[in-house]
């Protein structure tokens, strides 16, 4: 197999990379194992010394690495380079704060002394999406690195300048060899290498059917595994939300990086008393939005006939289609920015991820209403609340069924909070001190 980089805005096929046989698969792995004890054993300093020249070379490349998610996954240039610049702060922040972070922890107990040491597992596999080619790995790699790993990363097959531009942005930084490498594997070949005893650890950043494989082939070899699966993100609209100010956010959270991103605004759930109005100013300025301009491609073409698939199914189980519902003609995967109104629980629009340009709005009788409908779904990752009672926003933010729970503000990822979801959204987290305590040994030592 091949990996290709297909430009979604044309459909032109820009690059192709031979796909890494099991010869070459196996001396990646024997690199990374070989690499394993004298990171884990690099004093932290020097490892977080790598992050920070990490973000200073993801700075000076910052227009060509943008360039190379645009060209790969579509995404528009301004939202590119938002991207890359994001995880120069992720870089910068685990430099700041590991070393304190991973410093013995001192327990008085009956012991002379004792202490929680926090230890790297080893060699952990990556697995990662093409919606944030960069800053998916970077969540990940950053912490982990710093904890004393090494990483082997499996990234999405359409993406692969991106992946080895990532191999590059280690090994420039000064990681030694076999600390950082890039797998051009096929999802096929996940499961034996989590299999393989030289793999300590994994972690996935996708679908909910993908964690499940992965979370199936984790158990079996009695491995740690952090997922970080889809979403279907509640964005609950109270009565006495700012309305102007709350529609305009709900522009970007629903129809950045063409809705493609686990923790957009999926599902509308708008107060009786306003729903009509949000509605109507929703559609207005998605109308606006112009595919190539300020809203990007899909980065496949299934994809987008997968999401005009859920749009027809709940059109044709009683949902209303304000604006868009349809792909744009000529070449290239764009969908035009959809408002459904009229969604209820059971359709596809309600049921289901939507991993594109298409907002379900839903009617909510009152307050109680509202939370039964945001909680709703299989999945949990984030949720948000909009209403001029902070309290009342608060009171929402801890009912919801979620790992992320927002008050006035767009779900986001941000390096010194915890992220992760619940339920079918997954388990574990990135980011924070609790990302970088995923992948260490927490070892507990009493000396008499």
């Amino acid at each position: 197999m091949a990996f290709a980089s297909i430009n979604p805005a044309s459909g032109k096929r820009e690059a192709e990379f031979a796909a890494h046989d099991a010869a070459a698969t196996e001396e990646r792995l024997a690199a990374a194992t070989a690499a394993a004890p004298d990171w884990a054993t690099t004093p932290v300093a020097v490892r977080v010394a790598v992050l920070t020249r990490c973000a200073e070379l993801l700075s000076e490349r910052r227009e060509t690495l943008a360039a190379l998610a645009t060209l790969e996954m579509g995404k528009l240039e301004r939202e590119a380079l938002a991207e890359v610049d994001k995880c120069g702060t992720a870089f910068s922040f685990y430099a700041q704060h590991a070393a304190a972070w991973l410093a013995d922890e001192v327990i008085s107990t009956d012991a002379t002394r004792s202490l929680v040491a926090r230890q790297p597992l080893g060699v952990v596999l990556a697995v990662m999406p093409w919606n944030f080619p960069f800053w998916q790995v970077v969540r990940f790699a950053a912490p982990a690195l710093a904890a004393g790993n090494v990483g082997l990363l499996k990234h999405a097959s359409n993406v692969p300048q991106c992946a080895l531009a990532l191999e590059r942005l280690f090994a420039d930084a000064g990681a030694p060899p076999g600390v950082f490498q890039t797998l051009l594997i096929e999802s096929g070949d996940v499961a034996r290498l989590i299999e393989d005893p030289r793999v300590r650890a994994v972690t996935l950043t996708g679908s909910e059917s993908a964690g499940r494989a992965v979370a199936t082939a984790a158990a079996g070899a009695l491995k740690k595994s952090v997922l970080e699966l889809g979403g279907s993100d509640a964005f609950v609209v109270l009565d006495d939300a700012d309305l102007p100010r709350t529609l305009e956010v709900a522009v970007t959270a629903r129809f950045q990086n063409a809705g493609q991103s686990c923790i957009a605004a999926k599902r509308f759930i708008v107060a009786d008393a306003i729903h009509d109005a949000f509605v109507e100013g929703f559609a207005a300025r998605a109308a606006a939005l112009e595919p190539g301009r300020n809203l990007a491609p899909l980065a496949r073409a299934d994809l987008r006939d997968e999401l005009h698939r859920q749009v027809v199914d709940s059109i044709a189980a009683g949902a209303r289609c304000a604006t868009g519902g349809e792909a744009v003609p000529g070449p290239g995967a764009y969908y035009r920015a959809t408002v459904l109104y009229g969604v209820v629980p059971g359709m596809p629009a309600a049921d289901e991820e939507l991993f594109g340009p298409v907002a379900a709005v839903l009617r909510a009788r009152d307050d109680a209403h509202a939370l039964a409908l945001a909680n709703g779904s299989r999945f949990g990752l984030g949720a948000s609340v909009w209403t001029q009672d902070a309290a009342r926003g608060e009171r929402f933010a801890r009912a919801f069924e979620s790992g992320l729970a927002f008050v006035n503000g767009m779900v986001k990822s941000d390096a010194r909070l915890p992220f992760g979801g619940v339920k079918a959204s997954g388990y574990g987290r990135e980011l924070a001190r609790d990302g970088l305590y995923e992948f260490v040994n927490t070892k507990s030592i009493w000396i008499a």
